[in-house]
């Protein structure tokens, strides 16, 4: 078989070191601002738990069994002393698909409205999807997308 030819198994997850199965659970974001952050997820339709706004640590179930997780940055000092936001840009992004190219221009007229920052407005991208970015409390883009029809 060449390279270029798709193999006829299907893909398997590699064993780590350790001969155990690595499975993807938990996205984690380090917050400055709980309860901020966790109103901005609520408005993009995460079920983020009422009542865990003074919370250090909150955790989001995703479809497919992944956890979206919240630490504040005390939290993360707590076990990390040396521990420092990241500068110079994001280290992570977001995407959510907004399920039609009006949702995506309603998610951004919501979250724009709601006093977050707008970062590229909705646009037709060439890659086929209505396309748009806003940045969480912390910074953090979250693209809003959409296929295109046809």
């Amino acid at each position: 078989m060449s390279p270029s030819e798709p193999s006829k198994t299907p893909a398997r997850p590699l064993p780590s070191v350790t001969g155990m199965e690595l499975r993807p659970a938990v996205i984690g974001l380090v917050v400055s601002d709980m309860a901020a952050t966790l109103a901005f997820y609520r408005r993009c339709g995460l079920a983020v738990p009422e009542g865990a706004d003074d919370q250090p640590h909150v955790e989001v179930a995703l479809a497919g069994g992944l956890r979206l997780a919240f630490d504040t940055e005390a939290t993360i000092r707590s076990f990390d002393a040396h521990w420092t936001p990241p500068t110079g840009g994001h280290r992570v992004a977001l995407a959510l698909d907004c399920g039609s190219p009006g949702g995506v221009d309603a998610a951004w007229a919501e979250l724009t409205a709601a006093g977050h920052h707008g970062h590229l407005p909705p646009w037709d991208a060439v890659w086929g999807q209505r396309y748009a970015v806003v940045h969480d409390p912390d910074g953090t883009p979250v693209d809003l997308f959409a296929p295109l029809p046809g």
